[in-house]
């Protein structure tokens, strides 16, 4: 976490990954040392390591360390399986495979010709580290530039914002997306109330987002999810800001379950509602909502709370981890390179799928 916490959601410390458990949050601050693959793609898998941009980030970190105590060089179909396990570790953030496709391609160009095992461990961790790197700058950009819109709002006037799941540093390399306008917002002086949705069943809001916020100082209120359009109707929401793990060429945007609710809800009210998120979230190849993989988890996440099962044996849940919002319900997209004003279509979105397709801001 960037600030005067001194938390990092992830990072290297000699050849080791370093992660922070965040399924202890926010009773105990414990930290895992990963060394291979296998060990980054469980950590994703089981949420202790969550966030579209830090799943990311760490899927890099997870291709590198396939090098890590390997004398003779790795050839490009074991990095290519070692990538695809990564891959297929949540099907529905995109940031997943454009990491693992820049490392790929960074193998390719810099790396596969290399005589030893342990120079391409050392070129694959660079980079890694790099594109942690590039994600702290692209967050503190992004955070401007939605905080500048969310202040012309209501000029003069502090902001009630509402914000669902976990999208700070947390989930990030540093500061956050949609959580990072938000910081940005109480630096400025502009924030009166941040609304956390709890976020079920993960309670990645009450948990996470919470969290981050006491130990910044954001003031913060956490709500039931189905309290949110409660607020919106008795004017107490000026603004809904959501992160997303991604968008489709329409506009449509996935995130966590609970979004698209907000999104229609805001819609009724007249309350605009934001999505932050980087460039590299855009996928090019959705054509609409419809063709983004919404992961199914299991249902013992929706049924079972601190070990003790809270419906009946024999019932059976549905646990969706994420929902799609259509672009025509959003008012605004907040990414590194400026804010593209809704409602999204797809002819407007050429710019940031430009830079999609080139890699974004490769540092």
């Amino acid at each position: 976490m960037d600030g005067n916490t001194g938390l990092r959601a992830a990072y290297w410390e000699g050849d080791e990954y370093v992660v922070l458990d965040q399924l202890e949050l926010p009773g105990r601050v414990s930290h895992l040392r990963l060394t291979s693959p296998a060990a980054v793609r469980e950590a994703i898998v089981s949420m202790r390591l969550r966030g579209a941009p830090l799943i990311g980030a760490a899927a890099s970190a997870g291709a590198a360390l396939a090098f890590r105590g390997a004398d003779a060089p790795l050839p490009r179909p074991v990095v290519a399986s070692v990538c695809a396990s990564l891959a297929s570790a949540r099907p529905t953030a995109v940031n997943l495979t454009a990491v693992l496709d820049e490392m790929l391609s960074f193998y390719d160009a810099e790396v596969a010709g290399c005589a030893s095992g342990a120079a391409q461990f050392a070129l694959m961790q660079r980079r890694s580290l790099e594109l942690h790197w590039r994600d702290r700058d692209r967050n503190r950009r992004m955070a401007r530039h939605g905080a500048d819109r969310l202040r012309r709002l209501l000029p003069g006037r502090k902001l009630r914002v509402l914000t669902h799941c976990n999208t700070g540093a947390l989930a990030t390399c540093g500061y956050g997306t949609a959580l990072g306008v938000i910081r940005a917002l109480h630096e400025d002086g502009a924030l009166e109330m941040v609304w956390v949705d709890e976020t079920r069943p993960y309670l990645q809001g009450a948990r996470l987002t919470a969290f981050e916020c006491a130990e910044e100082g954001i003031p913060h209120t956490v709500i039931t999810d189905s309290t949110a359009a409660f607020l919106m109707a008795r004017g107490m929401v000026d603004a809904v800001i959501v992160g997303a793990d991604r968008m489709a060429r329409t506009g449509d945007v996935a995130n966590k379950i609970g979004t698209y609710g907000l999104a229609v809800s805001a819609r009724h009210h007249g309350i605009p509602f934001l999505v932050a998120l980087p460039v590299e979230s855009f996928d090019a190849h959705a054509s609409s909502g419809d063709a983004i993989v919404i992961e199914e988890r299991s249902d013992d996440e929706l049924l079972v709370c601190n070990g003790r099962r809270v419906a009946p044996v024999g019932t059976r849940g549905l646990h969706l981890g994420f929902d799609v919002t259509p672009g025509a319900l959003v008012s605004a997209v907040v990414t590194e390179h400026g804010v593209l004003e809704g409602p999204i279509q797809e002819e407007h979105l050429a710019v940031f799928m430009d830079h999609r397709a080139r890699g974004g801001d490769r540092p």
